[in-house]
């Protein structure tokens, strides 16, 4: 099998697993539509307050909570995607079969979160965008281009999550345990991927460096490009920065774990 047919797979096998947690995704449609509704109307109260903020008007800033909300698990923004069982496997030595394999550790698991994200915006996040744009006043595009460009922005999101997650999962390999660099992960993606308000809201220093950070190109850079806030060629050379970038270092990483680090368990 050629190594493009081989990721392939990994992909559709990833997509495929979690399509057989049906009550889970179907509390996750309702999860996520239930707090878009909140945060719209949180959002909708603070833009009265504030029109204009942060350059979006109200809505803008309503498709920003429903993308969001399609994006949340999508790009796994709190954790909980593959890394999760990457860790698990590192702290118990499992990962040693896994190096045994004739594929690219890394490729193999960037293939299997990728299958994993198509389901999760598929199955979890295009049911609420839709609630939002049905219900709610949204700032959608009525050109194909745009949306063409704002799929990119999201693959390349994709690629920007999954090497933030795979640097938190190898450090395990010298912590031994997962559950600290998880809690940081959380809190730092939510803030930082600007889940709770846009980036573009945050003042000063703080909102260039936040702006800065790979989390910016999880949902600020899809976002500004749907809406057509930002030049796409811009977003795209951003967020593909931040992908070669943390790639790279997971690739690093992983070749100093596998060749120094004792496996525990292993």
């Amino acid at each position: 099998m050629g190594a493009g047919r081989l990721y392939t797979a990994v992909a559709a096998g990833g997509f495929r697993r979690y399509a057989t947690y049906r009550a889970a995704t179907a509390a996750g449609v309702f999860t996520n539509t239930a707090f878009g509704i909140i945060l719209v109307y949180t959002y909708l109260a603070l833009w009265d307050e504030k029109p204009h903020l942060g350059g979006y008007d109200q809505a803008q800033a309503v498709t920003y909570v429903w993308l969001g909300q399609c994006l949340y698990a999508t790009l796994a923004i709190q954790g909980g995607g593959v890394e999760k069982d990457l860790m698990e496997r590192i702290r118990t030595g499992a990962i040693a079969i896994d190096l045994y394999r004739p594929a690219d550790l890394q490729l193999w698991w960037l293939a299997t979160d990728l299958g994993r994200s198509l389901f999760q915006m598929l199955g979890r996040g295009v049911i609420p965008f839709l609630f939002g744009a049905l219900f709610f006043p949204t700032a959608l595009p009525s050109d194909a281009g745009t949306w063409a460009a704002f799929l990119v922005a999201l693959l390349l999101a994709m690629a920007v999550s999954f090497g933030i997650r795979y640097l938190v999962a190898l450090s395990v390999f010298w912590l031994m345990d997962g559950m600290g660099v998880n809690q940081v992960m959380m809190i730092t993606g939510v803030f930082f991927s600007g889940m709770t308000l846009p980036l573009n809201v945050f003042p000063g220093a703080l909102g260039e460096i936040a702006r800065a950070l790979p989390w910016a190109a999880l949902i600020q850079m899809p976002a500004d490009v749907l809406m057509g806030e930002t030049g796409a060629p811009g977003a795209f050379a951003f967020q593909a920065g931040w992908a070669v970038v943390l790639l790279a270092a997971g690739r690093l990483v992983q070749s100093v774990a596998t060749r120094r680090v004792v496996v525990q368990g292993g």
